[in-house]
């Protein structure tokens, strides 16, 4: 067993991800960057797809500058971000050339790592993302998204190591974002893993949905994992994940050596339990274990905004029923991952089903395009009942056949003119563009 295991910080991402929707600004996250610098995290994970998205439509900050004033500021840690395999920040996918621009651009603006997963597992599509990082010169993780099923065997999660590390990353990440696994799956499931690792480190991240994960890293400390994630104990627990403090303390009484400085978590402890309360922000707290979340597999943050827009619809009367509707669908449409966007898939079709009283009446586009294999190939098959309903609607028929999609990047420059940059390029790739013109007026009146 390794002695030392790394910590690897997502007070600035995963953190007010779960907990506050995603809407920490910059402004909160600088005056601490320096002293974060000096505390020995492994790494700082800071950037997702969410984050993108929530920036450029709800904050208003230009998400790229937010890279630079970081990296600015943090410059012995690495900072990390994630890359969703090839659909980035929408359901669909996108052409390899924007995969690539947009790892480049990660790069240039001061990221050190990427971590790349897909929420099918689907190697060939995370392939693109991985090249791209390596060839960037970034360290690069490779996920896998933990869910419970008959499919999700300790032997698929080896396997799909072994195919990660065959792509060439330089770590591996089992990511519980639905808080599922348990103390006993750890004993089976991580040694499966690390039999398959070919020597590169092994990485935990696991949410406090059912109260679990402190304890679940408490086994995988004693299995010898390679590092863990977790938050600053303001932004720590409920739908977040364990507080760094107490996860420091386990592995030093489990004798691993940790390098992170306590002094230095009690100061960005109380500098983040200040921000919190100066922005009328919630501050994390424990839950209580309830066995109906290893049914519906609902992520905790997913769940907020969930229970958000029932109640906004006048529907939160029927979120129990909702949820067994949710673990239904999941079933039937081939055991996906609850993680984004195939979480948002499965939640809107057993809400159709609810809502309107007969299942299947409507089906989605993007549920229509996942059966075909658009997003990639399912873990298992669709039922055949749902796939015939599925297959009999003219949406499928004008869908079925797929052409590989052509490259975009030059043909949206030559759209938009060479003054424009490769960072506004992207986003007006992937956004609406009155949400691009809104980010950019903003910054514009705060720099006259």
């Amino acid at each position: 067993m390794r002695s030392e295991v790394g910590v690897v910080d997502v007070t600035l991402r995963d953190g007010h991800q779960s907990l506050w929707a995603t809407r920490m600004p910059t402004s909160m996250m600088l005056p601490i960057a320096e002293r974060m610098d000096t505390m020995g995290f492994h790494a700082i994970d800071l950037m997702a797809a969410v984050t993108f998205d929530v920036c450029v439509r709800y904050l208003r900050e230009d998400p790229w500058q937010r890279i630079r004033l970081m990296a600015a500021r943090v410059r012995r840690t690495p900072l990390n971000g994630w890359v969703r395999s090839k659909s980035l920040i929408s359901f669909d996918l996108v052409a390899d050339d924007v995969i690539e621009l947009w790892v480049q651009r990660l790069a240039a603006n001061g990221l050190r790592r990427v971590t790349c997963f897909d929420a099918l597992f689907d190697l060939d599509n995370l392939a693109p993302s991985i090249r791209a990082g390596k060839a960037a010169g970034l360290y690069t993780v490779g996920a896998l998204v933990f869910s419970l099923s008959p499919v999700h065997t300790d032997q698929l999660f080896a396997d799909k190591t072994r195919g990660l590390v065959a792509l060439g990353v330089d770590a591996i990440l089992l990511k519980d974002s639905a808080g599922l696994l348990t103390p006993e799956r750890v004993k089976t499931l991580l040694p499966a893993m690390q039999a398959a690792l070919g020597g590169r480190p092994l990485e935990i991240h696991s949410h406090c949905t059912t109260g679990l994960a402190p304890i679940v890293y408490a086994e995988a400390l004693k299995l010898g994992v390679d590092a863990v994630h977790t938050a600053i104990s303001p932004l720590a627990n409920g739908p977040s994940l364990p507080p760094t403090e107490r996860i420091v303390d386990f592995a030093r009484r489990l004798d691993r050596r940790v390098t992170v400085d306590a002094e230095g978590l009690a100061t960005m402890a109380a500098y983040f339990r200040e921000a919190a309360r100066a922005a009328g922000k919630p501050l994390g707290r424990a839950v209580e274990y309830d066995p109906f979340h290893y049914r519906h597999q609902v992520p905790g943050g997913m769940m907020t905004n969930l229970r958000a827009q029932l109640a906004a619809a006048g529907l939160e009367a029927r979120l129990d029923e909702i949820l067994e509707e949710i673990a239904r669908v999941r079933e039937e449409l081939g055991w996906l991952n609850m993680v984004t966007p195939t979480s948002q898939l499965v939640a809107t079709q057993a809400v159709l089903n609810v809502v309107q009283g007969e299942r299947y009446r409507t089906i989605p586009t993007e549920v229509v395009k996942y059966a075909l294999g658009h997003y990639g190939a399912p873990l298992a098959p669709v039922a055949p009942d749902v796939m015939d309903r599925i297959m009999s609607m003219t949406e499928a028929r004008r869908l079925a056949a797929r052409a590989p999609l052509p490259p975009m990047v030059e043909r949206v420059r030559a759209r938009l003119g060479a003054g424009v940059s490769d960072d506004e390029l992207l986003l007006r790739i992937m956004f609406p563009e009155e949400h691009v013109e809104a980010m950019l007026a903003r910054a514009r009146m705060e720099a006259a």
